[in-house]
Order: C-alpha cells, then sequence, then structure tokens
C-alpha cells in the first residue's frame, strides 16, 4: 500500500457507486439471466457461461481472474495482492450457481429475465447469492477505481455447487491451503433480521439430505383385486416418515437428538431481546398458525434445534383423474438440519437404521445421501467484529444484531478447517426475499448499502 497517497474518504466511493449505479443494475440481470442450475444437468453449458462471465467482471474490476475446472462445475478464483505482506489477506466467498426455479407457473415474471419493480430485482438467484455475490465485485471496483488500490490484499472464490452440496470446493480448498491463506472470510449469504436491522450470523445448521424410495410389487397392481392382500409401498413409507415425530414434535429416531448442545441461558436469553414477533414471522410465511417441537421458542427452534423435513413425495399416479392402482414404488426427498454437536455420518446411520426397522415385510427400502454438512459455532476474533460493527454503524447506522441461521453453508466448515481463519458472515438479503421459491428478489437499497458496507468493511479491516 502506498502511504503517501491520499485515502479517499466514505463520500468518494459512496460517489462513484452513486455514478454506476444504473450500470451495476444491469450487470446484475445480465448475471441472474444466466440460468445457471447446478442440480440439472441440461444446464452445464450455463454453468460454463457464468463462470466465465464472472471472471470476466472481476478482470473488469482490477483482479486477476481465472477459472479452475475438474469433476464438478468450475470454481472461479480471482486475486488483488497489491497492500503488501503485513497488510491483512481478505478471502470473500460466494456462489453463482442457483436452485430450479419450478414451479415456473407460479413466478410473476419469469425466473430469468430479471425484472425490476417496487425497487426490487425479481429473478432466480437475485438474492441466493448472485446479488450478495456482485455487491463485493462491485465494491472492490468502486474503491480500486477512487483510490488506485485496496487497503487489504483480497482473495474471491466463487463456486458453482453450493446449491448442491459444494462436493468439490472442499478438495480444492484443501488443495491449494497455502494460497489460500487468509487473515479473515467473509460470507454473504445469509439474511439480516429485517429492513434497517444487519445481522452477523453466529451459528449455522449443518445438514444431511436423503432420498428414501420404498419398492413393492414389480409392477402396478389393480387395486380391487389386490388391494388388502399386498403391501402398498406409498402407504409404508407414509408410515416410516409418519412416526419420525412424536405429537410434541420431537423427532424420536433413537439417538438422533442425543449429541444436541445446549445453548447457555444467557445466549436463550438473548433471543429474546431480538426485534422478532412470532405473528410477523407466521405473516411472513403465510401460514394459519406456527408449529414445532414443543417446549422451544420460535427462534430456538429454527437455530438451536434439529429438524427431520420432507420435501418431496412421488408415487404412482398423480396426473388428472383416477387411477385405481397399487404402484410399485413411492419416492421421499428429505433432509436433516443439524446442530452442534451432531454429525452428520452418525445421523446419516440412524436415519438408514431408523428406516429399515420401519420398512414391513413385503416391501424394500433404499436410502441414498445426496448431501452433507456438518453445523458451525462462530469463533471469530474480536476483531473481526468490531470491524463488522464499525461498518454497519457507518451504512446503517446502527449496530448488528447478532443471530443464528437456520440454513447450511457447506463451505464453511471446509474453510475453517482448512484455513484456520476467522469466518465473519454478514448477509443483505431480507426475511421473505424466497430463496428457493418462485418470485425470488433482492431489494436494490440493500444491493446498494451491500456494497457500501464492504468498502467500509475493507478499510476497517486494513487498518487493523
Amino acid at each position: 500500500m502506498n502511504p503517501t497517497k491520499n485515502t479517499p474518504t466514505p463520500d468518494d466511493i459512496e460517489s462513484y457507486l452513486i455514478r454506476h449505479r444504473h450500470r451495476y443494475r444491469q450487470e446484475l440481470c445480465d448475471f441472474l439471466s444466466i440460468p445457471s442450475v447446478s442440480a440439472q444437468q441440461e444446464h452445464r453449458d450455463d454453468m460454463v457461461q457464468a463462470a466465465d462471465w464472472l471472471a470476466a467482471n472481476l478482470r473488469g474490476a482490477g483482479l486477476i481472474a481465472e477459472i479452475h475446472t475438474g469433476p464438478g462445475h468450475p470454481i472461479v478464483l480471482a486475486e488483488w495482492r497489491g497492500a503488501g505482506s503485513e497488510a491483512p489477506t481478505v478471502l470473500i466467498y460466494g456462489h453463482y450457481d442457483v436452485e430450479p426455479p419450478g414451479p415456473v407457473e407460479l413466478w410473476r415474471t419469469p425466473p430469468f429475465e430479471p425484472t425490476l419493480r417496487e425497487g426490487r430485482i425479481y429473478a432466480r438467484g437475485a438474492t441466493d447469492d448472485k446479488g450478495q455475490l456482485l455487491l463485493h465485485i462491485k465494491a472492490l471496483e468502486a474503491c480500486l477505481a477512487v483510490r488506485g488500490e485496496l487497503p487489504v490484499n483480497v482473495i474471491l472464490v466463487a463456486e458453482g455447487e453450493e446449491e448442491t452440496g459444494g462436493s468439490h470446493l472442499a478438495s480444492f480448498i484443501e488443495a491449494h491451503a497455502d494460497r489460500l491463506r487468509c487473515s479473515a472470510i467473509v460470507v454473504s449469504d445469509s439474511a439480516m433480521l429485517g429492513p434497517g436491522m444487519p445481522a452477523l450470523v453466529t451459528t449455522l445448521r449443518g445438514i444431511v439430505s436423503l432420498e428414501i424410495e420404498v419398492f413393492g410389487p414389480a409392477r402396478e397392481l389393480h387395486s380391487g383385486e389386490y388391494g388388502g392382500t399386498v403391501v402398498n409401498p406409498a402407504m409404508a413409507l407414509a408410515r416410516i416418515l409418519a412416526g419420525v415425530h412424536d405429537a410434541d414434535g420431537r423427532i424420536v429416531i433413537p439417538g438422533f437428538t442425543d449429541r444436541c448442545r445446549d445453548w447457555p441461558e444467557a445466549q436463550r436469553a438473548e433471543l429474546a431481546e431480538l426485534p422478532f414477533t412470532d405473528e410477523a414471522f407466521r405473516e411472513e410465511a403465510a401460514v394459519p398458525v406456527l408449529g414445532g417441537e414443543a417446549g422451544f421458542t420460535t427462534l430456538e427452534r429454527r437455530w438451536m434445534r434439529p429438524t427431520f423435513e420432507i420435501h418431496g413425495l412421488v408415487s404412482g399416479h398423480t396426473d388428472e383423474g383416477t387411477k385405481s392402482i397399487i404402484p410399485p414404488s413411492a419416492l421421499a426427498k428429505v433432509s436433516c438440519r443439524l446442530v452442534p454437536d451432531q454429525n452428520p455420518e452418525e445421523i446419516d446411520r440412524l436415519v438408514r437404521a431408523y428406516v429399515e426397522e420401519r420398512t414391513p415385510p413385503g416391501v424394500r427400502a433404499e436410502v441414498r445421501t445426496l448431501a452433507t454438512a456438518p453445523p458451525w459455532r462462530a469463533h471469530s476474533a474480536d476483531w473481526l467484529y468490531a470491524a463488522a460493527t464499525q461498518a454497519t454503524e457507518a451504512t446503517f447506522g446502527r449496530l448488528p444484531l447478532r443471530v443464528g441461521g437456520g440454513g447450511s453453508i457447506p463451505v464453511v466448515t471446509d474453510f475453517t478447517r482448512a484455513l484456520g481463519a476467522p469466518v465473519l458472515l454478514l448477509g443483505f438479503g431480507l426475511p421473505g426475499e424466497n430463496p428457493h421459491a418462485p418470485n425470488e428478489h433482492f431489494e436494490l437499497e440493500n444491493f446498494e448499502l451491500g456494497m457500501r458496507t464492504t468498502a467500509v468493511l475493507l478499510e476497517s479491516l486494513g487498518r487493523r
């Protein structure tokens, strides 16, 4: 870093961001137009296109960018190391892959035709995670354009497999650990607690994603001729799934909750002080009542307790009209969210044992593991949270709230294990922006506030 160069004021960078606001929005639209759905083979070329677009944008911002190809989708790696060996190195992570858009008929506008309305941009990936990834790149561009350098060294890693478990990024991090060595890791793939309420996420739940399939007769059977004489695989699967919870919403798979770590009473008391209401959450979810495990508050259920959820059920005749059959098979897609100190491999074994035990004679069950990730709890250095606090105070005018995360970001534990650096989870999405659902969107105000926050955060970390 050149000590004789005049350091720009935050207003200089903010002015740059304002002048280029419309270009940044157009670039976000261009990025969102690429249907980079990592879970579907038909979009493999789109994944390559998205990685190419991202690398080109990073180069345009002033970083050196390269694309690493391998057995999975491409990984984009970019660097700016002009701050010198004495300055901190900050690694920024994001992902350019998105969830499948369906059901498409529920979108007001096509999911890959970004639409601006009411101060929001609507498209698949708008908040998860293309918008939040791009705001970091635009902040880096603004800093480099205004001052000609950054206050810290920067590494940016963007993957294309986060929505499918990120199976290949972990090995990439291990193989390039020396190159990725850093002082801190910044991830924006989460949400604030509400409008104008920035939040630092200090816990994440882990995940085990599974398919459970029950097989019965070799072909469809007439339900009149064979009903009541053979085991129906759809009914068998329904009973297996219905037995997971008791009447109080507790998961009763033997051993499932044995390792759940209790939160200290002081932290549970802090949850009660957060500006959160069950009624607002119920309205956001658009449900008549909330449910869940008895004996815990809604926030405790979201952040402190494990889950077993069904994502999809398929069996037999589901088209229009009737077809009186016993189906040959039934399939459920499920996932378990895990909390410290649950182990994904152990939970996988326990679920398999439970399914085997509950499968009746006359049908056969098969369990397939799709993805796993362990839970995470922050062990952050005070200096990193102090810098984040300074940044949010400067841009949002308030201290950040400390919250838990109900979702999973598998790479966080991969980075922690391989690099040993503290992780800062500072997201700019809002509750109710529909990630993974139709009509996903991102508030343009938060897109721009995120750029400003990143710029101030880098300045704060550079003064460490």
